[in-house]
């Protein structure tokens, strides 16, 4: 069967191998794939794999030898499942392989917004501090987790591990999860609203769905406290950005840190870019080598099992 993967590159830009996924067939390889080159490319294939490219409803009728679509990625919504299905194409994602990366850059992100290490090595670098009339300096407040309250929107796989970092650091720990979840002992769960109000930390971590979209808005910031900080590294339009923006600038809150936006690149003016204390990364919680060793190994693990009659990690 002929393999063919729409953009390759994010996933290995050169430090992993494609060699186990060439051993299962004919195999084409692209970088990145434009839109309007996605029917051309993927005429022959029998197994597609895509990370961001999106295969519509029009792209599957016109991929008639088309038995497999391996998403690169644990979210689905580059694929339309339903006309995956109308047309028997099998679906995949892959799962759970960057929770660990995605926790690790959330506290990442939290140190940044509490020490601001990054601003204050710049001015080292800068010779302020060779130049300094006193022995020590800090341009911002610092501040020390222990005892703070950090509230999860989501305690799944990567928010119970935020929850585990949270509590090592002497935070006390609330959750919101709109379905009942277990959690560890130390983890309170609260009403939304409650996780609003009482959370010195709010770190979003649910999957983006029409009941979740904006669930960050005007209402739900002024909920907050002032000293407040905000973090997302779960999927951008989980928060309306010009709500965000505005609590930034008007001070009714402390700082935000995103590493995921609505639109991704995004476009020059969106309002985040210029927020006060607003930490923005781009979308590289995931991309750990060891992160994207494991999706590497389970993408060609799920091709594999799909050509031995055992699908796994199915979504449509």
């Amino acid at each position: 069967m002929n393999i063919v993967c729409l953009d390759g590159y994010t996933l290995n830009p050169g430090d992993l191998s494609w060699d186990e996924l060439q051993s299962l067939g004919p195999c084409t390889i692209y970088d990145r794939t434009p839109t309007a080159e996605v029917v051309r490319r993927a005429a022959e294939a029998d197994i597609l794999l895509t990370n961001k490219t999106e295969l519509t409803g029009g792209h599957l009728q016109n991929l008639s030898r088309l038995k497999y679509i391996g998403v690169l990625a644990t979210g689905t919504n580059v694929v339309d499942l339903a006309a995956a299905r109308a047309r028997g194409i099998s679906v995949t994602n892959v799962p759970a392989y960057g929770t660990k990366s995605v926790a690790q850059t959330t506290f990442a992100l939290l140190l940044e917004l509490a020490h601001h290490t990054g601003d204050h090595a710049r001015t080292v670098r800068e010779g302020r501090w060779s130049h300094s009339t006193d022995w020590c300096y800090w341009d911002f407040p610092l501040i020390e987790l222990d005892g703070l309250t950090l509230g999860i929107v989501g305690c799944g796989r990567i928010g119970r591990i935020v929850a585990e970092l949270g509590a090592a650091f002497g935070m006390k720990v609330l959750a919101y999860n709109h379905t009942a979840k277990t959690a560890p002992t130390f983890v309170r769960f609260v009403e939304l609203e409650a996780l609003f109000r009482e959370s010195d930390i709010l770190s979003l971590h649910c999957p983006l769905t029409p009941q979740t979209a904006e669930l960050v808005n005007a209402q739900r910031l002024a909920l907050m406290k002032p000293t407040a900080f905000l973090l997302n590294t779960s999927r951008g339009p989980l928060v309306n950005e010009r709500a965000l923006a505005d609590a930034l600038n008007s001070g009714r809150i402390a700082g935000a840190a995103m590493d995921v936006l609505s639109k991704e690149p995004p476009p020059s003016d969106n309002p985040l870019l210029t927020a006060k204390n607003c930490l923005i990364t781009p979308h590289l919680a995931w991309a750990t080598r060891a992160a994207r060793s494991r999706l590497m190994k389970i993408a060609v693990e799920n091709v594999r099992a799909f050509l031995q009659g055992r699908p796994q990690n199915l979504v449509a």
